[in-house]
């Protein structure tokens, strides 16, 4: 597996590249703006091709490096469902997955630091975010943050994994890089208290000031989403009122490129054909399922997603790899559900 660490020192911020092996698929935790260049020139010297970037919560203390991975290297965005962030591609709740190739996350919700708060546990170590520090835990004072829950969070979840876990967080202050879940039990002061209104009482008397570019730096994270209006401009995307009153048309050729996962748990589109979009260049090319389903048929290609990131990405492979009779659906199924379109589920 490759593993690495990486540092922002003006925020105090850990970002983690993970990936199975060399030459294949990476996925990226809190990545830090500044620090783009950084990741993919890593990323080109490690032979990697990153497809997902995930943030465990809305950061207060720098602007992400979310949209800015995107917008370079086409990766998939994800961040929990409870985020106020305007788009992002995916949103995990508590139980699922984050797969790449050879690698699976699996999503535990603890909020308290801010109410999107979610940590990631991979076999022998979890990401906590910003919920459990190296003897220290998150501050709870701002962002719908609530002491009684991160308590929840930490006692409740957290502390129940095994204690030689490896605790992997997004921030230190003091230089420390790992811990474990034993080691916190034993030595984190603020978990030494005898009940949670210790812990509550403890948490509300911080009085820490806010962070220095808090008011920046959160409206900023809250607009990471790929603009779709351009696509709208140039005749390339479907309102979702429009793609409910195209469903059926035998000139249509809806694709649905989210995960096995998400389709079981939000359902699809009937007649959909499913390509997930990790692989999206390929099927596009000369020879692959799409283009000669496309050439064969004549039916113009319609992709849709959770939310509209990755078909409106999509659009744009299509557009590059030559295929122009493509187009997406705006907002994704969340906006064809809200508009009161049928789903298939199962």
């Amino acid at each position: 597996m490759i593993f690495r660490q990486l540092f922002d020192s003006v925020s105090g911020t850990y970002s983690y590249l993970l990936a199975s092996r060399a030459g294949g698929e990476a996925l990226i935790l809190d990545p830090v703006l500044e620090k783009a260049d950084r990741y993919c020139k890593l990323l080109q010297e490690l032979d990697l091709r990153l497809v997902k970037a995930v943030d465990t919560h809305l950061h207060a203390d720098h602007v992400t490096g979310l949209a800015e991975l995107r917008d370079r290297t086409q990766c998939i965005t994800i961040m929990g469902e409870q985020s106020k962030a305007d788009v992002v591609s995916m949103r995990v709740s508590d139980g699922d997955k984050v797969t790449i190739e050879g690698l699976c996350l699996d999503a535990i919700y603890t909020p308290g630091h801010t109410d999107d708060s979610y940590s990631y546990l991979m076999g022998d170590r979890v990401f906590t975010g910003d919920t459990l520090l190296i003897r220290g835990t998150g501050r709870t004072d701002f962002q719908n943050g609530s002491a009684r829950a991160q308590y929840d969070s930490i006692f409740n979840r957290l502390l129940k994994l095994p204690d030689e876990t490896m605790v992997f967080p997004a921030h230190d202050y003091k230089g420390d890089t790992v811990s474990t879940i034993g080691e916190e039990k034993r030595y984190n002061p603020r978990l030494q208290v005898k009940s949670i209104d210790d812990y509550v009482e403890l948490m509300n008397n911080l009085n820490l000031p806010n962070p220095k570019l808090m008011d920046v730096v959160v409206p900023a994270n809250m607009h990471v989403g790929l603009h779709q209006d351009e696509l709208a401009k140039e005749g390339l995307s479907l309102t979702a009122r429009d793609a409910i009153a195209s469903l059926g048309r035998p000139d249509i050729l809806l694709v649905d490129l989210r995960e096995t996962g998400e389709r079981a748990k939000h359902g699809t589109l009937a007649g959909a054909l499913h390509a997930p979009y990790p692989g999206i260049c390929a099927t596009l090319q000369p020879g692959g399922m799409l283009r000669e389903v496309a050439a064969a048929t004549g039916r113009r290609v319609v992709f849709f997603c959770a939310f509209g990131e990755r078909s409106a990405m999509a659009v744009a492979a299509a557009k590059k790899a030559g295929l122009a009779n493509t187009a997406h659906i705006e907002g994704g199924i969340d906006a064809w559900k809200k508009a009161g379109g049928p789903v298939v589920m199962g």
